[in-house]
């Protein structure tokens, strides 16, 4: 049986407008699942549901056969949410403020001790415990976000958009953290950085107004738009006036004057030397979304 399962899942915020999910039917399993998708794909309506801030206009969400709302805190207990906005208590320190959800987790002070300890030593926050989270820069709250989602060791996981703001040292760190935990886990995490869940995710799905548009293994999705996808080497003074003939192209690099490129299209380009390429999650995304 399926860990989290979604049947018909749809939300309208208000009556007669437009639909910002539309019958979304998935089965999550153990392990990192990637969600994709530009701004207004309904990524973060479809997270809110999932962690029962939001109640459907229609569908249900399950959690091992049973409705969520049926289930109460029970669900709640095992449950991690990261959500993209930085609501915090400006006035509290990074500690107090995972002290106190700690608390509303039910967590005993001495797992809470055990568990910010290691949180905070795992998003490199330990010398700024003390620290208010007004001082914090973006990225640091972020981290404390990320934190706060972990402190119950949840079988859940909602991540939205957790590596907003860090560097390319704290994004690695992060990713492969949540990769290390994902066993006995079901993750879900939308990103606009499709690094971070291109070596980590079982199955990734792309949302466009609030339909699947693709989903699947890394294989899968990539195999669906491998036609799409060419590429060539070019005398570097070419360049511009491809560009201007194919605008969804790519540079992936340059040598003795050759500039190598990705080209998207329906059909192979009329260009000398082109031919079909290896194809990663950032050319699925250029197929999908023109």
């Amino acid at each position: 049986m399926a860990r989290l399962t979604m049947e018909n899942l749809s939300m309208r915020y208000v009556r007669n407008g437009p639909m910002a999910l539309r019958r979304f039917s998935y089965e999550f399993e153990d392990g990192v699942y990637g969600l994709l998708g530009p701004n207004g794909a309904g990524k973060s309506t479809l997270m809110n549901l999932i962690v029962g801030n939001l109640k459907p206009t229609q569908g249900q969400v399950f959690y091992e056969g049973q409705e969520i709302g049926s289930l109460g805190r029970a669900y709640r207990e095992i449950l991690g949410y990261m959500p993209q906005q930085q609501q915090l208590y400006e006035n509290f320190t990074v500690k107090r403020f995972l002290y106190y959800f700690a608390a509303l987790k039910g967590l005993t002070k001495e797992m809470a001790d055990r568990r910010i300890r290691e949180l905070l030593d795992l998003v490199s926050l330990l010398p700024n415990a003390n620290q208010r989270l007004r001082a914090l820069s973006g990225g640091m709250k972020q981290r404390v976000l990320l934190a706060q989602a972990l402190l119950n060791d949840p079988k859940i996981l909602i991540l939205d958009e957790p590596t907003a703001g860090l560097d390319p040292k704290e994004r690695m760190n992060i990713r492969n953290y949540i990769y290390s935990i994902a066993e006995g886990k079901t993750i879900l995490l939308a990103t606009h950085v499709i690094s971070d869940i291109e070596q980590i995710a079982k199955e990734t799905i792309f949302l466009r107004k609030g339909r699947i548009v693709l989903s699947g293994s890394q294989e899968e999705v990539q195999q669906a738009v491998r036609p799409y996808v060419f590429e060539a080497e070019v005398p570097r003074e070419r360049y511009e006036e491809l560009n201007g003939r194919f605008p969804r192209n790519r540079v992936i690099g340059e040598r003795e004057g050759q500039v190598s490129i990705k080209i998207i299209a329906k059909e192979p380009p009329r260009i000398e030397g082109i031919r079909s390429a290896a194809v990663g999650l950032e050319d699925v995304y250029m197929v999908l979304y023109p």
